[in-house]
């Protein structure tokens, strides 16, 4: 079984190349290596690696980074090993966006 593709991971650099996320950076970077080398076959193989992270249904997990401080949204075809970067945003704008449509 092939490991997960990320897609978009240019959303994800956006985020933290704009000057008041940088601190994000770390994180992020860490959460996309970690990631691009699993191969999760349902939400209960995200949840054993990441048992923060929230599955909110359609397929969406939420996962914190940076301590919390921001939050990131994907959406994940486990039959195809993909993963869909959906948001990525401080806990203000997540609170503005339905995590399980967008």
């Amino acid at each position: 079984m092939k490991s997960m593709r990320i897609i978009s991971v240019k959303t994800i650099k956006d985020f933290w190349e704009c000057r008041e996320y940088r601190d994000a950076e770390q994180s992020l970077r860490a959460w996309f290596f970690e990631v691009k080398t699993e191969k999760w076959k349902s939400p209960h193989d995200v949840k054993k690696k990441y048992n923060n992270a929230s599955v909110v249904g359609d397929n969406r997990v939420v996962f914190n980074i940076c301590g919390n401080k921001y939050r990131l949204i994907v959406a994940v075809r486990y039959d195809l090993q993909i993963v869909f970067v959906r948001f990525v945003g401080t806990h203000n704008d997540y609170d503005k966006i339905n995590a399980k449509i967008i």
